[in-house]
C-alpha cells in the first residue's frame, strides 16, 4: 500500500521481512513485556485483534490461550507470511487492513494489542477511534511502543528522529486516558553478524555505525510503554 490516509510505511518489516524475524527473536528475551501483558489485559479465553501483526510473529502465543486471534496486516506481502506462520492453528485468522479501517465488525473484540505498530502518538486518533468500535464494552486497547528516553536505544531513536518528542508522546496518551508502565527488556542475539543486522534496518548508516560502536557484546537493554485504555461497560454521567 502506498503511503497515504491509511499506512505509514514501515521499511524495516516491509523491506527485510527476514531479518526483522531476527529482530523479533531477539527481543524481550526474559519475557517481561508478556509478563506486564499478562497483568493488565489477560486474554485468556477471549478474542484477540494484532493490530499490524506483520508476519504473524505474535498471533501464536495469544492463540495458546485466547479463544480466537485476529491479525490485520496493511502491508499486503505480509499477510500471506503471517497466513503461513498460523496455517495449523484453528483458531487465528489474518486480515488486510489497517488501523483506520479494521475489517472487523463492531463490538467484536476483546483485547486490541499493537506493538510498534501505528500508535505513535498525536495523529493516531483515527486509529483509536476505530478500535473503540470494535472492542466490546469492558474490552482494552494495548500499546507496547518504545521509550525514546530509555538509553542506550532511546538515544539512537531521537538521532534519527530529532523532532521525535517522547515527552509530548506521552502527555498525547494521558490526554486519551490511557494508562502506562514502563517496561525494562533485554534484546539479545545469537552473534555479532545478527545484532548488526538489525541495528542496519532500524536506523541509518550513520547511527547504526554509532550503535554498533555502543554494544561491544550481543545484548542491550531496551525500554518500552505499555499503554492500555479500557472501554468503559456502560454509560458514564
Amino acid at each position: 500500500m502506498r503511503r497515504g490516509a491509511d499506512t505509514l510505511p514501515s521499511p524495516n518489516i516491509w523491506n527485510w521481512p527476514e531479518t526483522y524475524e531476527v529482530e523479533n527473536r531477539a527481543q524481550d528475551v526474559d519475557g517481561e513485556i508478556w509478563r506486564v501483558l499478562a497483568e493488565v489485559a489477560d486474554w485468556t479465553g477471549r478474542d484477540v485483534l494484532d493490530i499490524g501483526c506483520g508476519t504473524g510473529f505474535h498471533l501464536p502465543r495469544f492463540a495458546a490461550s485466547a479463544r480466537h486471534v485476529t491479525g490485520v496486516e496493511p502491508y499486503a506481502p505480509l499477510v500471506p507470511l503471517a497466513q503461513e506462520r498460523v496455517a495449523r492453528l484453528p483458531n487465528v485468522d489474518v486480515k488486510l487492513g489497517s488501523a483506520q479501517r479494521l475489517p472487523m465488525p463492531d463490538a467484536s473484540v476483546d483485547m486490541a494489542h499493537a506493538r510498534t505498530a501505528y500508535f505513535f502518538g498525536p495523529g493516531c486518533e483515527p486509529g483509536i477511534a476505530e478500535v473503540e468500535r470494535v472492542l466490546r464494552p469492558g474490552g482494552v486497547l494495548v500499546i507496547v511502543d518504545l521509550d525514546a528516553r530509555h538509553r542506550p536505544y532511546g538515544d539512537w531513536m531521537r538521532a534519527d528522529l530529532p523532532r521525535y518528542d517522547p515527552f509530548e508522546v506521552d502527555r498525547f496518551f494521558t490526554r486519551m486516558g490511557f494508562d502506562c508502565r514502563t517496561v525494562e527488556t533485554r534484546w539479545r542475539f545469537a552473534d555479532r553478524q545478527s545484532l548488526e543486522s538489525v541495528l542496519r534496518i532500524e536506523f541509518s548508516p550513520r547511527v547504526a555505525d554509532r550503535a554498533t560502536r555502543d554494544v561491544p557484546g550481543l545484548e542491550f537493554p531496551v525500554g518500552y510503554r505499555v499503554l492500555t485504555r479500557r472501554k468503559p461497560t456502560g454509560l458514564v454521567f
